[in-house]
């Protein structure tokens, strides 16, 4: 049996992602793998994500350059979620231009933007 036959798939046959600075420990982005993307990321250690939006292998950084090189794959306990340990190149994992895609947080009953731009999406991605 492959190691990939040990991940429980969903429905759609995808398993959820998290990606998780290894240096840092902050969590900068979630997303969806299918088989070919995990098989993809592990053997080129660099991420690679199922675009549910685009129906296509997603190579993160392929526009904007900021891919996110892998430390360390893991699966948690029930195998049904899949956690990247990453380096994210450029310091940039959200296509909004921040280093994370968690940049609101709850305070008062209110989402507060708690980080800043570091670099405008206009400038990451010429063609939008």
């Amino acid at each position: 049996m492959s190691w990939l036959d040990e991940v429980h798939w969903d429905a759609n046959g995808l398993v959820p992602v998290i990606s998780q600075e290894h240096d840092t420990g902050d969590v900068v982005m979630f997303a969806w793998m299918n088989r070919e993307a995990l098989k993809i990321s592990a053997e080129t250690m660099q991420a690679v994500y199922w675009s549910r939006s685009r129906n296509r292998l997603w190579h993160k950084g392929e526009e904007s350059g900021h891919v996110q090189k892998i430390r360390e794959i893991r699966v948690d306990c029930d195998e049904d979620v899949i956690l990247l340990k990453i380096e994210q190149v450029g310091g940039i994992a959200c296509h909004t231009g921040r280093h994370s895609c968690f940049f609101k947080k709850l305070d008062n009953h209110n989402w507060l933007v708690d980080q800043p731009v570091i670099k405008d999406p206009t400038e990451i991605y010429k063609h939008e």
